[in-house]
This record gives structure tokens, sequence and C-alpha cells, in this order.
């Protein structure tokens, strides 16, 4: 499991959880809150006609005649009311009382007149004194048939002579207390789906950061031109500096050690030669002899020099990781430079180079860099190809990049050789002199190139030859 998952699943339980946990809680406080507030109007009910039917007394004996009357035109009443949104026409509170024995005297329906009902909650809790109340379901099957009866002492000086009970249907308050579990579901249900969206952002968010810090450190393990990624959390651009810097100084200590361990190796030849020729020349000899050992050391003293300045400029590639002086380059305009750069070159091979490519194709990039670059691609083609042979730029282009291809039509790059091309010092020996070259100018071309976000490749042509491709993206 990804990070991104294990992150939103984390986040969502934790929200979905609490969110569930709340939402369930507050669903299931809603039919008791409501039967609560109906009891407690039930009571404040209750007592007050309890008050109303001490006025049918006589000698304290209860006469429930002119209750009756009162209670009977109460249920032919028609309210009409709406109660946000519920219509209410019916009035639906039961009335019974009983005399101090529990004996039923007066039922507004005229059910139970005549029973006892000392053995009922509501009853036999208020004959003795305290709070009488009940809730009973009409139907044992069915939990929505539940009435609930509250009751109130019906008082002559202070002396209980009957009790009167007020029974409301649950059902009656249904309706309120379904609407209200919908709304509270359908703002759960937004509550989840808002926190999903949240976290679905924040997880975008983390792991995009995550994903740019881990792209940058597979690129660096690579070996590529990477650019530390602009980071607006401030850990994980903590995080983002502390790889740079690492990366920094893990890439001095193995540069150096390469460098020393490379550069001793291939200044070990000149060295040798020009030591040589020195104690040579200290000898008596012919001043024909003398002259050509000056000549090896004046050579051998310019192969190193150029050993040098070709290490400084690669050295100096290696450490940049991002472009400085950029400008747009029309690539036909480059390569017409660089062939007239190398035509003396050109001209003493009698090879010749033909530039096809188009003129209109640009990229962004350092123009000094981008010339010296496609200038040792070229001058290995001159190199490896035949006195009298031909070179050959194309160019390829799609909606993003272009590729520049130059292809010559020498002897090849050995299979051996193919994977190690691109290495500092690597140098194959050239047709007809066979010296090698420092080995440095390919190393730069493919810095070079990455450091314009490029590839470089050399691989042999079907027909011939060698065919270099750099790609680049369009300007």
């Amino acid at each position: 499991m990804n990070i991104t998952l294990r992150l939103l699943l984390g986040y969502f339980l934790i929200v979905g959880l609490a969110a569930w946990f709340v939402l369930n809680s507050f669903s299931q406080e809603v039919k008791p809150g409501v039967r609560q507030t109906m009891e407690e109007t039930l009571v404040d009910t209750a007592h007050l006609l309890a008050e109303m039917a001490m006025q049918d007394k006589s000698s304290g004996k209860l006469d429930t005649k002119h209750f009756a009357a009162a209670f009977e035109r109460y249920q032919a009443r028609e309210p009409h009311a709406d109660i946000w949104g519920f219509k209410k026409d019916s009035l639906d509170l039961r009335v019974y009382i009983t005399d101090a024995r529990g004996i039923v005297v007066y039922d507004s329906e005229g059910k139970v007149v005549g029973q006892d009902y000392s053995k009922w909650n509501d009853v036999y809790l208020t004959l003795h004194g305290r709070y009488g109340v009940r809730s009973t379901q009409d139907d044992p099957n069915d939990n929505r048939s539940a009435v609930m009866h509250v009751a109130a002492p019906i008082l002559h000086q202070d002396k209980l002579i009957g009790v009167l009970t007020v029974a409301k249907p649950t059902l009656s308050v249904q309706p309120f207390i379904d609407r209200s579990r919908q709304r509270i579901e359908r703002a759960g249900w937004w509550l989840m789906g808002g926190s999903l969206a949240i976290g679905l952002l924040f997880t975008w968010w983390l792991t995009r950061s995550i994903g740019l810090l881990r792209r940058y450190a597979r690129e660096v393990s690579l070996g590529k031109k990477a650019q530390l990624p602009e980071m607006s959390s401030g850990e994980l651009a903590e995080l983002g500096r502390a790889l740079a810097e690492m990366r920094e100084k893990l890439d001095g200590r193995e540069y150096v050690e390469n460098y020393v361990h490379h550069l001793a190796h291939e200044m070990k030849s000149p060295l040798t030669a020009l030591i040589g020729s020195a104690e040579l020349l200290d000898e008596n000899m012919p001043q024909a002899e003398r002259a050509v050992f000056t000549h090896n050391i004046r050579e051998q003293s310019q192969r190193l020099k150029d050993m040098l300045d070709k290490l400084l400029a690669l050295a100096k590639v290696e450490h940049r990781t991002a472009l400085e002086d950029i400008a747009t380059i029309d690539l036909r305009q480059l390569a017409d430079t660089v062939v007239s750069d190398l035509a003396i070159p050109l001209q003493q091979h009698r090879i010749t180079c033909d530039n096809r490519i188009a003129p209109g194709a640009k990229v962004n990039g350092e123009t000094f860099l981008l010339r010296q670059a496609l200038s040792n691609l070229l001058t290995n083609a001159i190199d490896f190809s035949p006195d009298g042979g031909h070179i050959e730029l194309t160019l390829e282009s799609s909606d993003r990049h272009h590729t520049l291809i130059l292809r010559d039509h020498g002897s090849g790059i050995p299979d051996y050789a193919l994977p190690h091309i691109f290495e500092r010092f690597y140098s194959l020996a050239r047709p007809g002199t066979q010296r090698k070259s420092s080995g440095l100018g390919l190393p730069f071309v493919k810095q070079v190139v990455e450091l314009h976000g490029g590839e470089v490749s050399l691989r042999n042509h079907p027909q011939g030859g060698v065919e270099a491709r750099v790609v680049l993206a369009g300007a």
C-alpha cells in the first residue's frame, strides 16, 4: 500500500469515525429528546386539567359532568395548524380520571370507565404521592404504537381525591423525529463528503511534495542533473535542503576521487614522454634528432594543456545544476556556426558536411555550451571519418522536442566500447594516427545536454558509421 492510500485511509478513518460517532449520538438523541419535551408539556397539561377537574366537586367527591362537556368541545375542534411544515387537523389528547381508589370514573374515549387502574404506574405512583408516568404500547409488536401517560393528583383541601391522567400517542410527534433524523443524516453525508474532499486535497498536496523529493533523490542516484524542487512546507523544505547538501558532499567526494585517479592515469603517458625527451636532450645528439625530441616535448606539453583546459571546462559544467544565460537558439544557425568553426579540419581531410536542418527549429539554452557540445560531436565525427568522407546533420521534430542527428560514415564504435563512450577519460584510437584524445569531449557533451534537460546517445548506424542523437525541448 503506497503512502498516498495510507494517508488518505488514516485521515478518513479518523475523521469518518469521529463524524459517525457524533452524528450517531445526535441521531440517537433525537427521539428521546422529542419525547422528553412532549413529557414536559404533558406534565403542565395534566396539572392544569387537574385543577379544572376540581371545579366539579361536591363535598369532596368527584363530579366530571362539566369537565366531560368541556372535553367533548375540545375534541370537536379542528386546529388546522401548520407546525414547521406539518399539518395538524385533529387533537389527540386522551384524558381519564380515577377516584382515590384508582377506579376510572371518566374516560374521554369511554372505553375503561369503571375499571381498576390502581396498578398502572401513572395512577399507582400518583396515589402514593410520587410522580406518575408510564409509556405503554397499544400493540406489543409495534414500537411506534407507544402512548405516553402523565398523571397529576386531584386535591381537595390538600387531600387527594383522585388522579387525572393525560395520554398522548408518540406517533403524533414521529414526523418531527423522522425529519430531524433525515436532516442529521443528510448533514452527515455532506460532512463525510467534505471530509473526503479535504482529505484528498491534503493527501495530494503532501504526497506531491514527497513525490517531488523522491523524484529528485532518484535522479540524483542515477547521476542526473537534478534541481531541488521548491517546497512550501517548512519540514519538507528542510528535508530537501538536507538531501541537496548530502548530495553535494557525496558528489564532491566521489568527484575528487575519480578525477584524481583518472587524471593521474592520463597524465602518466605524456609526463613519461616529456621526462624521457628532456633526458635525451641533455646528451650530445645531432641537430635533426634534437629537433624531433623538441617537437615531441611541445606536442606532449600541448596535450597536457588541452587535457587540463577540457578538464576545467567539464568540471565547471558538472557542478552546475541550472542554466544561466538562457537565450532562444535557432538550431540551423547553431549548426552553421559550428561547421564554420571546423572548416579547416574538414578541408584538411576533404570531408563534406551537409547541414540539412531546416530553419525555424528553436530551443532555449546557453548558446556557448550548446555550440561547444555540438563542436565536440562534429570533431569526433571528423576524427573517425575517412579522408574524403561525408557527414550529415539532420533534424527530427515533434510537438515538444527537437532531435538533432549527426551521422558520419566511418568505421563505427566497437561493441565493447559502447557502454563506456560517455565515461571520463575513455577514448578510442583514431584511424590513421592511432592516437587517442583526452576522453573528455563526450562527457562534456553529455553534461551540457543533461543540463538543458535533454538526452544524448551514440549508436552504430545500420548502414555504417556512427549516429549521434541529441534530444532537446523545443522553445
